[in-house]
């Protein structure tokens, strides 16, 4: 595979959003645990809540700080890397990312503040409010992100004009066929990611530290949600990946390593997918599964990518295993909270060493899955940037192939220190864990304002 100045344009944009897509989809996890700790505490008065609270929004502060240093190299990259993509699509998604920071950057950046450091200056209901604020706003910037993101994948409400894409039913362009099913992936999603990394440091902190009370507490309400999440998201998959063969069957087609339309098609567990034979090498099948996932009928037909040119196909054996180890990692985690589960039910969620090192282990599975998914998502719709409209090709400002390297190898190296500065602190305020005890201002402050 040659490495022209498209190829390297690709691979620096996946670098990058792969990098910036961890600390969103970590913030989007724990927003709304950190409503529910502070709920916990103002209806209980139970302190333990508000320890945990404080130590889990210090970590929320550090990822949200992370994901606005690496998220902001993206917007320049619309411009330097993909300028033709930029005029052409830049009527409707530009509006859609103008709403992404307008109504949830600002909102986020606006209340963040208040959440980590009103302890003293604002009272309990308003500073509730401000970390609902901040919840929301994760919430409306995944809402917008995904929005435009789905429009390039099912594009809808647009006309099209000298090449140039405008808007002609907004409705149309937000809630496209694809917005829906992937924005309620994606949320949960990162809920599952949160449950996992809040399980995973407080079982940490369990073999560690002993049974502390905020680790058991934590410990506890994040496997809960791992359960809920984990059982949710099966079912949300199932459900998108209806969509998808709907919509663009040969993205499926090629998660499938299918080559050929047919009927009773076989679901591929394993093989090594062959691009110039337009075949699988050492196939390991289940027969009929394809069809009854897909069509939910054994004798269903499925797409395969016989049904365009060789061309015009993506690189299936990215696709594949990308989407296998999503899957895979998904249905993992679901067995992890079964087994937590069944360990509650008997009194042992918290005296099993084993389950606890589990846990630990499986504390950056969900980041991996959802960085899978979107390799698999991404490199499967290829060789479109927008669906059926403007190929990638199209789409790539004509640079030299050395300019993009350079500027790649600069990321990379920016990125890989980025990297180990975030693990060291995170990896610090983890084991310096939550306070103590609270500081007589935050008890003072619910004591004088939650009951006027």
């Amino acid at each position: 595979m040659e490495l022209d100045a498209i190829l390297l344009s690709r691979l620096q944009f996946a670098f990058t959003l792969g990098f910036h897509i961890l600390f969103p989809t970590l913030t989007l996890g724990l927003a709304p645990f950190l409503v529910l700790l502070e709920v916990l505490w103002l209806r209980s008065g139970k302190e333990v809540y508000m320890r945990l609270y404080r130590f889990w929004a210090k970590l929320f502060g550090l990822a949200f700080g992370m994901g606005v240093v690496t998220g902001v190299v993206l917007s320049f990259e619309f411009g330097t890397n993909f300028a033709p993509f930029s005029h052409a699509t830049g009527n409707v998604l530009g509006p859609l990312l103008a709403y992404e920071v307008l109504m949830a950057f600002f909102l986020e950046a606006g209340f963040l503040p208040v959440m980590l450091l009103g302890w003293g200056r604002v009272g309990v209901r308003l500073h509730l409010f401000a970390t609902c604020m901040v919840a929301l706003g994760t919430v409306l910037s995944a809402f917008w992100i995904l929005a435009a993101n789905s429009w390039m994948h099912t594009p809808a409400g647009f006309t099209l004009e000298d090449g140039v894409f405008s808007p002609g039913d907004w409705w149309q362009v937000v809630f496209n066929p694809s917005f829906p099913y992937r924005l309620a992936h994606m949320l949960t999603a990162s809920l599952l990611t949160g449950a996992f990394v809040v399980a995973g440091v407080s079982a940490w902190r369990l073999l560690r530290r002993g049974q502390e009370e905020t680790s058991r507490r934590a410990f506890s309400l994040a496997m809960a949600a791992a359960l809920v999440f984990s059982a949710g998201q099966i079912v949300l998959g199932d459900l998108h990946g209806l969509q998808v063969q709907r919509d663009q069957p040969m993205k499926v087609a090629a998660m499938e390593a299918l080559w050929q339309t047919r009927p009773a098609a076989p679901f591929v567990v394993f093989a090594l997918p062959d691009m110039d034979a337009a075949a699988n090498r050492y196939a390991l099948e289940i027969p009929y599964m394809s069809s009854v996932i897909l069509k939910h009928d054994p004798d269903g037909v499925v797409l395969g990518l016989d049904q365009v040119a060789a061309a015009e196909r993506p690189h299936v054996p990215t696709v594949f295993f990308a989407f296998r180890l999503m899957v895979g990692i998904g249905f993992f985690l679901f067995a992890v909270a079964l087994i937590g589960l069944v360990l509650r039910l008997r009194g042992m969620l918290y005296s099993r060493p084993g389950f606890l090192q589990l846990c630990v282990a499986c504390s950056p599975l969900g980041l991996v899955a959802v960085v899978a998914g979107w390799v698999a998502t991404e490199v499967g719709r290829q060789p479109w940037v927008v669906q059926g409209m403007m190929t990638t090709a199209q789409a790539a400002t004509p640079l030299a192939a050395s300019t993009v390297a350079f500027s790649l190898a600069l990321y990379l190296l920016l990125y890989a220190v980025l990297l180990p500065v975030f693990l060291y602190f995170f990896g610090h305020m983890v084991a310096h864990g939550p306070e103590r005890a609270l500081p007589e201002q935050v008890r003072a402050t619910r004591r004088t304002a939650w009951y006027r």
